[in-house]
């Protein structure tokens, strides 16, 4: 990569791509995305910096931060310096050479790179998030935004707030049917008992064979995510012998949450007839 080179398409370009048809636009936008920001940080550690830099830097950053493909991926500085003077200030005593700079920046965004020009992704993640995106509950949509960031860096984490996503899922539909009783019932289970009943979801309601395998699959869903939530995150503490979760461990749960979210939304939009 050339320093001090940038993508002139970055501003409001994953606005337009996204629009186009097919993946492949999609992944262009974002290569276009990773690419400028990681120039624009080079250019602003090595002396290089420029007016177009400071207008096109909020963009470029809130457009790669947005995007849920990548959004675990994110090194955690960029998350925290929201503005070019910032960053400055954190690599400029970090590093005395622009050659340190350079090499610091580059190894970060590596990953971030690889997977936006590999073209692969989770495309269960854009489909969750726009799914999200739809209703009235910012609960909600922040639950999986902190799963999604957290897979790799903070397995222990991501499993937590994918069960947190579950139960503010399962709350959401319950609120929208008028069904308050449920800040008694904390536990997922007993909310997502409630949720399948009200959204004709359980064994119980169905006859046909093929229905109660499926739906007594999601049960099993939700009482497994509950148990490795138990067994593997942060949310209780552990003794020397306790199990550490891996990213694997993290990408199941906030798959298999994400999943189930989005069959219980659908379905409870279906019912209302939307």
């Amino acid at each position: 990569m050339k320093v001090g080179y940038r993508s002139q398409t970055c501003a409001g370009c994953y606005n337009v791509l996204v629009l186009q048809d097919g993946e492949g636009s999609k992944f262009m936008a974002l290569i276009d995305d990773v690419d400028s920001l990681q120039s624009i940080y080079i250019n602003r550690a090595t002396g290089n910096g420029n007016d177009d830099d400071e207008r096109d830097y909020p963009l470029c950053r809130q457009s790669v931060l947005d995007d849920p493909r990548v959004a675990s991926l994110v090194p955690a500085w960029v998350r925290r310096y929201r503005n070019l003077d910032q960053f400055w200030g954190f690599i400029q005593p970090k590093f005395p050479s622009y050659a340190e700079r350079r090499k610091f920046i580059w190894d970060e965004f590596r990953s971030l790179v690889d997977l936006a020009e590999s073209g692969e992704g989770h495309p269960s993640d854009i489909v969750v998030s726009e799914a999200l995106d739809c209703i009235d509950a910012e609960h909600v949509r922040i639950a999986w935004t902190k799963a999604l960031e957290r897979r790799s860096t903070d397995p222990e984490g991501a499993i937590t707030m994918a069960r947190t996503l579950l139960e503010s899922v399962c709350k959401h539909i319950l609120d929208e049917a008028g069904r308050s009783d449920h800040e008694t019932t904390p536990d997922l289970n007993k909310l997502y008992k409630q949720t399948a009943t009200l959204l004709n979801l359980t064994k119980a309601q169905h006859e046909e064979v093929v229905f109660k395998q499926i739906l007594g699959g999601c049960t099993a869903v939700i009482e497994g995510l509950g148990a490795l939530r138990n067994r593997l995150s942060d949310a209780h503490g552990k003794g020397k012998g306790g199990v550490k979760a891996a990213p694997r461990h993290a990408e199941l749960a906030v798959n298999l949450a994400g999943s189930t979210a989005l069959f219980l939304l659908a379905t409870w939009e279906a019912k209302n007839g939307n």
